[in-house]
Order: structure tokens, then sequence, then C-alpha cells
């Protein structure tokens, strides 16, 4: 892939990776800041349901934190889009709408329809 687009790619993952943790510097402190005492149980529920879905969020965001790390790892190891399975590159298309892919749209079709029909 040559370097321009390589840098491309790599502005908008570390851009993503800026924003989701920013969003997880927030997350933390409302909660540690957020003390109130509800004197109604069902108000303390409501937060406490609030807390956990928020909790479900940001560890599906650590996730794709972790993808991003190893897709910037692949830009500079020059594997960046190329498919883990088989070997092509991977459609730039598809790069730009999932930037953290390792599968080009052939093999994650199969791999979704091997999962759906095992």
């Amino acid at each position: 892939m040559e370097s321009e687009k390589l840098e491309y790619f790599r502005t908008i993952l570390n851009e993503e990776m800026r924003t989701l943790l920013d969003e997880a510097g927030k997350t933390v402190s409302e909660m540690t800041s957020d003390s109130t005492p509800f004197p109604d149980p069902n108000d303390r529920a409501t937060q406490e349901s609030d807390r956990n879905f928020e909790l479900r969020i940001r560890d599906r965001e650590r996730k794709l934190i972790n993808k991003i790390r190893e897709a910037l790892e692949r830009i500079d190891d020059g594997s960046f889009g190329t498919c883990e399975v088989c070997g092509e590159e991977i459609g730039e298309g598809r790069l730009k709408a999932r930037p953290v892919t390792t599968l080009c749209i052939d093999c994650k079709m199969e791999q979704e329809r091997k999962e759906k029909h095992p």
C-alpha cells in the first residue's frame, strides 16, 4: 500500500483511539464524582443499571482500542491492508469502513457463513 494511504489510515486510527480514550476518561470522572444518595430504591436501581450499561459500552470500546493498536502495528510492520487468511489486498473501501479489519470481504463473508451454518 502507498505510504500516503498508510498515513491516511494511521491518522484515522489515531483519531478514533484518541476519541475513545477521551470518552473513557469522562466516564471514569463522572462515575467517581457522582455519589448522589438516592432514598428511593428504584432510583438507585436505575442508576446502577445505567452504570452497568455504560461499563459494557466502555468494555466494547476497550476491545476496539486494542484492535486499533494492532492495526497501527500492522501499518508499522507493513502488513496493514493484507488479508490474514488469503493474503490478498483488502479493498480500500472496506478499510475506510472498518480500518481495523484483518480480512478481505470474501474471507469475512466466508467466516460469517461458517458461523451461521457450522
